[in-house]
């Protein structure tokens, strides 16, 4: 099947932290888009700043993952799952969530959860893993079969250390959101909304022992909520409505993206001539390959808004992956000029201008994606058609460069040890690239070493 549209993704290892739930997850796959990244941007800065966090400093990073969660990781990177996306109804409702897990970094839960697994002991990590997963899947029985594989004194003093942050990081979301002019309001309904979730799947945190919870109660932490937002002059401030059409944009291309066709016309049905429903069709039919009415929706889009970048780069990529690279390079071209050469759509313009295999058109190419990466390194596709381009060129080693930065992003440590050595070996000594395959064979070799040492 043709890999769908734009959001980009790439592969990290998500180790347990602090987060709304607890939900292990691994491997999990990063969903990149330029519209959506700079909706997150914009709906977390002014409580990154209320933290008092660099704006530069903090990342709001989307996960490919269908349930309802958030978490942080050691640093400064608030991950939001799909699932929490597609369940919340207003952009108000997600800045509740923002605030509550820049209280985990702000107080350093993700470093302090580790120095409290550390602090229990002999709690075995995994069995405790499981036993949360099988509560939240409503498996009783199972749940406390695999709680009980952990010694329970040392279960317990780790699961208080964490219910202790989330009440630390409760307080502080709702400080950011006060200091930030922003209504609580959104943050009240998104707990309830998890309340709610727990009573739909079979379970209630009402029917479990605070004790053997992460997090307090739901209910509890509304009503202690509650009392703190209706003291705050920003309780009755409605959200900025520009804000939230933004959002249900966002919305409506996440789920037109990640659901089943079938699911999304049901769910956006044709008679719905919103911006919010054409937007997600187009995905949908562009999925069904029914070309025609992909370019439908998104033409009805740009008569509304011509010189809407996000409704050009679409139609592009629909061109492009329908195997029209000449046509989507007008569109794609003006999406990169109207967002100032934004990285993603950078990328996809690049891309475009490769796939005519229009030797013409690599000079460009590869200005365009030069450009990409020295703003957005951490973009593998960008990475790809750089070295495509590089490859076309005879340009070997900074072919092997590229290839190397690739390796670095997926941790294929042996990989890019060998491109950025061979990279090495053919670029002009002291020159940029050539020590910037120093510093990744470096890296490569640091990496290697340290997992033979954990064998």
């Amino acid at each position: 099947m043709r890999k769908p549209l734009r959001l980009l993704a790439r592969t990290i290892a998500v180790l347990i932290a602090a987060s709304l739930t607890l939900n292990p997850a691994a491997a999990q796959s990063i969903l990149r888009d330029a519209e959506t990244e700079a909706l997150l941007h914009d709906m977390a800065s002014p409580l990154v700043k209320a933290a008092g966090l660099g704006p530069g400093n903090v990342d709001v990073v989307l996960v490919n993952d269908p349930t309802i969660n958030a978490f942080v990781i050691n640093g400064q990177t608030v991950f939001l799952n799909a699932g929490l996306i597609n369940v919340s109804d207003s952009a108000n409702q997600v800045q509740g969530v923002i605030a509550h897990e820049l209280g985990h970094v702000v107080g350093g839960h993700a470093i302090s959860g580790e120095q409290g697994a550390k602090a229990a002991g002999t709690v075995s990590l995994l069995s405790l893993l499981i036993g949360a997963a099988a509560a939240v899947a409503g498996g009783g029985e199972a749940a406390m079969a695999a709680m009980m594989a952990g010694q329970s004194a040392a279960m317990g003093k780790y699961l208080a250390f964490s219910r202790g942050q989330e009440a630390q990081a409760d307080a502080a979301g709702a400080a950011y959101l006060s200091k930030a002019g922003i209504s609580g309001r959104g943050s009240i309904e998104f707990f309830k909304k998890l309340e709610n979730e727990g009573y739909r799947r079979g379970y209630s945190q009402a029917d479990r022992d605070v004790f053997l919870s992460t997090h307090p109660l739901e209910g509890d932490r509304i009503a202690v909520l509650e009392d703190t937002y209706a003291k705050d002059p920003a309780w009755r401030r409605p959200s900025d409505p520009a804000l939230e059409a933004r959002f249900r944009r966002a919305k409506a291309k996440l789920y037109g993206y990640l659901a089943e066709p079938a699911q999304t016309l049901i769910t956006y049905p044709v008679s719905d001539t919103s911006v919010p429903a054409r937007y997600a069709r187009a995905y949908a039919w562009h999925k069904e390959a029914f070309l025609d009415k992909a370019m439908g929706e998104v033409d009805a889009l740009l008569q509304d808004a011509p010189a809407d970048p996000y409704f050009l780069e679409l139609k592009g990529q629909i061109l492009l992956e329908a195997g029209k690279p000449a046509d989507a390079l007008d569109p794609l071209r003006r999406a990169t000029e109207l967002t100032g050469n934004q990285p993603l759509i950078a990328t996809t313009f690049g891309h475009a201008l490769i796939a005519t295999e229009d030797r013409r058109n690599y000079p460009e190419a590869q200005r365009v994606l030069k450009a990409a990466v020295s703003r957005d390194r951490e973009n593998p596709n960008a990475w790809y058609q750089l070295g495509v381009v590089y490859a076309a060129n005879g340009d070997t080693p900074r072919a092997r460069l590229a290839s190397a930065e690739q390796q670095v992003m997926s941790r294929r440590w042996a990989e890019a040890l060998a491109g950025a050595e061979a990279a090495e070996a053919g670029l002009p000594k002291g020159s940029p690239d050539w020590l910037r395959a120093q510093d990744i064979a470096m890296q490569a070799r640091t990496a290697i070493e340290q997992a033979k040492k954990r064998k």
